[in-house]
């Protein structure tokens, strides 16, 4: 780590130190301050602007004179003349802990708008005008939004996995969250191809544009910082694999941990009870009882040590060993497993016949190949060159006109974008349909019989 960028030890100890809800509060002050172009308070002055960030405790002019001296010795705060001011470092201080209440306060979300911004704006840069520089910016504010939205709502995710819940509450958060992962994935889907183009059609003099519109003709750091975020940028949409992919991936791994979760509480609902239960329930039984042989005979009722099943088994050749041996002289006899539970020894029937499963292997091998024969035929006649209306698709076969209205009602549940175009795709991602709103009225007849519904404007492509 260079030294621009370790942290100064004393940054934040005023919130660890003696009085530190004080000194936490007086750093706010001064924060607020500064938001209202206030560069330097007095005490008096301090005294107001401690109301004002929520410090309702009386604060004598010692405790106050203390508490800013302290700041002032961490390097947080300068004294000129009686009058107080944040120095660098403190409005670093500042600025972090309003990062943390802000983080701590907060849920993170998957938010398809967030995306659609991202493309608007690649969509202004890939012809850039007289808004170039604010396009740019714009960008990367939307970027860190998605980074950290997406962030803090994987940690809300994972936390919401370690948690026990009810049945009732773990049903709602099914009917909202695995939903919602699940619509993001679909949007993602469409979008993330969508965004990838657009940042290809950008130019690679877009930087220079913005900054000579903005008139920072000599800053270089300001140039080196567009790069990495340009770069990040490539890496959440641009790469392969890419970020959004990895998105992807965690979003379908999240529905089926969340499902899995959901199986366990509605089993354990299901049983009456569970082991962990009943081991509570029996420790507060022990706790109960008074004397060791109450704790022995509740020992031997919970966990079965009941009388001996197998005194009346017999060596294989009994005639070897005498009548009156001791039992420990003896060699040991075999016992069936089944004895304890069920107080009968195993019956060892004949071996069962091995069923011959070739043949069943053979169909099931013929059926997939049949139906992934089916698959590719209906793709190939459902696949447009380009935009086509829908009353134009003559001659489809019952199953392939089923496969096409299951995308176009896919397509109707999406939201349009800004030309009013939808987007939908198969579950396997393999086939997109791009929908616009229809003119007229379409008649479509297969084998099984008519159907007639709006006329609309559809571009099916194999990705």
């Amino acid at each position: 780590m260079t030294k621009s960028h370790r942290v100064p030890a004393d940054l934040f100890r005023f919130t660890t130190a003696e009085r530190a809800e004080l000194h936490t509060a007086v750093l706010r002050a001064f924060g607020v301050a500064n938001e209202h172009m206030e560069t330097s308070l007095t005490l008096d002055d301090l005294q107001l602007r401690l109301r004002d960030v929520g410090w309702s405790e009386q604060v004598t002019d010692d405790e106050l004179t203390a508490s800013a001296n302290a700041l002032r010795q961490w390097g947080l705060v300068e004294c000129t003349q009686h009058r107080y001011g944040l120095t660098k470092h403190g409005e670093a201080a500042y600025a972090g802990i309003q990062h943390a209440l802000h983080t701590l306060t907060s849920s993170g979300a998957l938010q398809t708008a967030v995306l659609d911004a991202i493309a608007d704006r690649l969509a202004e840069l890939s012809a850039p005008t007289e808004r170039v520089f604010a396009a740019l910016m714009e960008l990367e504010g939307h970027l860190q939004t998605l980074q950290t939205n997406t962030a803090q709502f994987n940690a809300d995710l994972q936390r919401l996995l370690k948690q026990e819940h009810d049945l009732a509450t773990f049903q709602d958060v099914k009917r909202t969250t695995i939903t919602y992962l699940r619509d993001f994935i679909a949007d993602l889907d469409a979008r993330k191809h969508q965004i990838r183009e657009a940042v290809g059609k950008v130019p690679a003099t877009v930087h220079e544009q913005a900054k000579e519109r903005a008139g920072l003709y000599q800053d270089d750091d300001w140039l080196r910082q567009r790069a990495e975020r340009w770069q990040n940028l490539k890496a959440w949409f641009h790469d392969t694999p890419s970020k959004a992919d990895e998105l992807q991936d965690v979003a379908r791994k999240a529905i089926v941990q969340l499902l899995r979760v959901l199986d366990r509480i509605s089993e354990q609902r299901r049983r009456p009870t569970n082991t962990a239960a009943d081991f509570k329930a029996l420790a507060h039984w022990f706790a109960k009882t008074s004397t060791e042989d109450e704790a022995h005979e509740l020992f031997n009722a919970a966990f079965g040590l009941h009388p001996a099943r197998h005194a009346h088994l017999a060596h294989a050749d009994g005639e070897l060993i005498p009548s009156g041996e001791p039992w420990h002289n003896t060699p040991p006899v075999r016992l069936s497993p089944q004895l304890r539970k069920t107080g009968k020894q195993e019956h060892i029937g004949s071996t069962g016949k091995i069923r011959n499963v070739d043949e069943v292997r053979r169909n099931r091998r013929e059926q997939a190949e049949r139906e992934r024969e089916e698959l590719e035929h209906a793709w190939g006649q459902i696949q447009t060159d380009g935009p086509v209306r829908i009353s134009t698709l003559k001659e489809l076969d019952h199953d392939t006109f089923h496969r096409l209205i299951d995308l176009v009602g896919r397509a109707l549940g999406s939201d349009p974008d800004s030309t009013g175009t939808r987007t939908a795709g198969t579950s396997d991602g393999r086939m997109q349909i791009n929908l616009r709103n229809a003119r007229g009225w379409a008649t479509i007849t297969t084998q099984k019989g008519t159907l007639s519904g709006p006329d609309y404007v559809i571009d099916v492509q194999n990705r």
